[in-house]
């Protein structure tokens, strides 16, 4: 399965956790200038978008949901600590 990340410089506990559920490839963009808006790749195989919302800018963040949103890949939104992208995670059924 692969994630790609949008926003916090350094992921910590977030990216071991999602290696340990099942994730194969992580993309990691840190979302905090505005030229990374520009940056955004998002493979077609990723089996979803996650965008931490206290570490990216509004126009990286508005950016991603259009991308992903033309590209039918679901987004999740949550804060950068692993119980919050852990809770919507469960809530957008990725984890059991």
């Amino acid at each position: 399965m692969s994630v790609v990340v949008i926003g916090g410089d350094y992921l910590g506990n977030i990216e071991k956790n999602l290696y340990s559920m099942g994730v194969t490839e992580l993309v990691h963009i840190s979302g905090r200038k505005t030229a990374d808006k520009n940056k955004i790749n998002v493979p077609k195989d990723a089996a979803f978008v996650l965008v931490l919302t206290d570490y990216v800018n509004h126009g990286t963040a508005k950016n991603v949901k259009q991308i992903a949103k033309a590209q039918a890949i679901p987004l999740v939104f949550a804060k950068r600590s692993w119980r919050a992208v852990e809770e919507k995670l469960k809530e957008s059924k990725f984890l059991s």
